[in-house]
């Protein structure tokens, strides 16, 4: 049965503020938004892609210095954690060091440093705007995210013939606040939409699309969606994808401001330990944030 495609809601970064209630409809409702006019050069989009699968070329050796620091934060081979999708992890995405090691361990060239150092701060900085605008939408004002943790994966998916139909990323929502994705230039993304349907979502080169994670429903006492999203093969050929994410507080623990839990908002959540939470999240079955429920507060 053919899945329906839609575009998603479209979010104008130079059309602020009067785009707000746009984005926090999408973010409170389907989860995800398209984020267009963000200021990020096309051709650094297209060469962190490049640098991304260069490394998709290296010996296993070399892949596998990229060693977790927190569960399934490194590199993962075909089949450990996707089945058609080979990734590389960076840690702390927000600090250059951490980038610039990750690219010593990838022995990767001067240029591919200077990008993938350039990109990463380039994303860093719309990932924290867009989720002070996020929390904007839900009254809460000022608030930075500029000090929360920061992960990117680098996505390469080995996608054929004989595995067009399948699902090359399983079924899942992401673990963080909100993640910034890069897309990959062949379709294949669905995201489940509020009446439980699966709904394609074609890419478009030089945008990003924004997703909901666990800690972003969290965070918001239940305001946000954590969307559920897959990716299917849709035909053979190469297909890069870099997510950003915003994760958690630096001290790891996720919990909604004072002022999203009322008496008509009664608290959903116990405050969650992000690495807690991630050590449970290790197979197909608990990556749909199902995991949650584990730290649903005593009535």
């Amino acid at each position: 049965m053919a899945v329906e495609t839609i575009s998603l809601p479209c979010v104008d970064l130079e059309n602020f503020p009067s785009e707000l209630g746009k984005l926090t409809a999408a973010a409170t409702g389907l989860g995800c938004f398209r984020v267009v006019n963000h200021g990020i050069p096309v051709e650094l989009m297209k060469e962190a892609k490049a640098a991304a699968s260069s490394f998709s070329k290296l010996p296993i050796d070399t892949k596998l210095r990229n060693s977790n620091v927190i569960p399934d934060g490194g590199y993962m081979s075909y089949g450990d954690f996707m089945p058609l999708l080979e990734t590389f992890g960076i840690y702390d995405a927000a600090s250059t060091d951490d980038v610039l090691a990750f690219c010593s361990s990838m022995e990767a060239s001067p240029r591919q440093r200077e990008v993938l150092s350039t990109y990463t701060c380039r994303v860093h900085a719309l990932a924290v705007d867009l989720a002070s605008k996020v929390a904007e939408g839900l009254g809460i004002l000022d608030f930075s995210f500029q000090d929360w943790h920061c992960t990117m994966r680098l996505n390469v998916y080995d996608l054929k013939e004989e595995t067009i139909g399948l699902e090359a990323a399983y079924l899942h929502s992401d673990s963080g606040f909100l993640t910034v994705l890069l897309e990959g230039e062949i379709n294949g993304l669905e995201v489940v939409d509020q009446t439980g349907k699966f709904v394609a979502v074609h890419s478009q080169p030089g945008t990003f699309v924004a997703i909901i994670g666990d800690m972003g429903k969290v965070w918001s006492n239940g305001r946000l969606r954590n969307v559920h999203h897959r990716v299917i093969c849709t035909q053979a050929g190469p297909r890069i994808s870099i997510s950003f994410s915003v994760v958690s507080p630096r001290d790891g623990v996720v919990v909604p401001p004072a002022p999203l839990v009322n008496e008509e908002h009664p608290r959903i959540y116990r405050s969650v330990p992000y690495n807690e939470y991630r050590e449970f999240r290790q197979t197909p079955s608990s990556f749909d944030g199902s995991l949650l429920s584990l730290y649903q507060a005593e009535e």
